[in-house]
């Protein structure tokens, strides 16, 4: 197999991954309504690290680390939900931004951090890209130098899918106000709490 066909089937891992609704989307939409284009970008970013972080223990076969996820599976999925449920807290009671000033149009190293530490709580993610890398083929053994170009891809991939989706909301920014920021905030809330409380059903489930 080509690096080039490595890439490509890299871009592919990593929109898979990046794009079905979760917590990091609805902070990404979040970020980019409140503070403008390039903090939904930089979130994105943040999500896009912790899925190239998983997506090369998963591309490499790290095998130690892939048994530690799995047996240790519960603590983290108790851990990655209670923090799901205390951020979800804080946005539904969160007051709304004005968007009235161009000072909104900002991006600061907690909005990288924040999706960051939002996606690496989701461990279950290695096993995603597992899955996804068998289904594209991917699941012989590679040679390190051929799986870098599989990982450039997941990155590339990633970050596609946040620079679409946080070019698309901020498009139709101007269509919010304070009101919708307000319910924006308890909608986020919501959904993130609900993807917390899943986490922590689905960690009670397996014990």
């Amino acid at each position: 197999m080509t690096e080039l066909e490595l890439l490509l089937r890299g871009l592919v891992a990593g929109i898979a991954i990046a794009a079905p609704v979760g917590p990091v989307n609805v902070l990404c939409i979040s970020r980019t309504i409140a503070k403008g284009w390039k903090a939904g970008l930089i979130s994105g970013l943040g999500a896009a690290a912790a899925d190239t972080f998983y997506g090369s223990i998963a591309g490499f076969s790290i095998t130690l680390v892939i048994q530690f996820l799995v047996r240790e599976l519960f603590w983290i999925r108790l851990c990655g939900g209670i923090l799901l449920v205390t951020i979800a807290v804080v946005y539904y009671f969160k007051p709304p931004q004005h968007l009235d000033g161009r000072k909104r149009e900002s991006a600061d190293t907690s909005d990288f951090a924040a999706a960051l530490l939002l996606n690496l709580t989701n461990p279950t993610t290695v096993l995603s890209f597992l899955a996804v890398l068998a289904a594209l083929g991917m699941s012989q053994h590679k040679s390190w130098g051929l799986t870098l170009f599989l990982v450039l891809g997941i990155f590339g991939g990633s970050m596609l899918w946040w620079i679409a989706l946080t070019g698309v909301v901020h498009r139709l920014r101007h269509r919010f106000n304070d009101r919708s920021m307000l319910w924006m905030n308890r909608i986020a809330g919501l959904a993130i709490g609900g993807f917390g409380a899943v986490t922590l059903i689905l960690a009670l489930n397996a014990r």
